[in-house]
């Protein structure tokens, strides 16, 4: 099956898409502190248990918060690529059952 998009179509989702990417960007009101959900789950654990003591502790932790991020990017590129690896498979898979009938 082949997916064919009219030239319209095409020009809508980019235009779409460039909203999406500039809008938060260029919108006011929109600033606030990139944190992530260890940090909120941090506060609010501290709101609903002041002096909560964590019960495990991390064998290693990153010694910045750039080399925390690489290793995020990292283990996100790795799933992407599993997961590019096992719809190619299966789109494969599928496309010599096909061909073989």
């Amino acid at each position: 099956m082949t997916l064919t998009l009219s030239r319209r179509t095409t020009t809508v989702l980019l235009v779409l898409v460039a909203v999406i990417v500039v809008a938060p960007l260029v919108l006011p009101g929109i600033e606030g502190t990139f944190r992530g959900t260890d940090d909120a789950a941090s506060v609010a654990i501290e709101a609903a248990r002041p002096g909560y003591q964590p019960w495990a502790r991390p064998f290693w932790e990153p010694p910045s918060k750039e080399i925390e991020s690489l290793l995020f990017a990292l283990q996100a590129a790795l799933g992407a690529g599993v997961l590019g690896y096992a719809l190619g498979r299966r789109h494969g898979a599928r496309s010599r059952d096909v061909a073989d009938r």
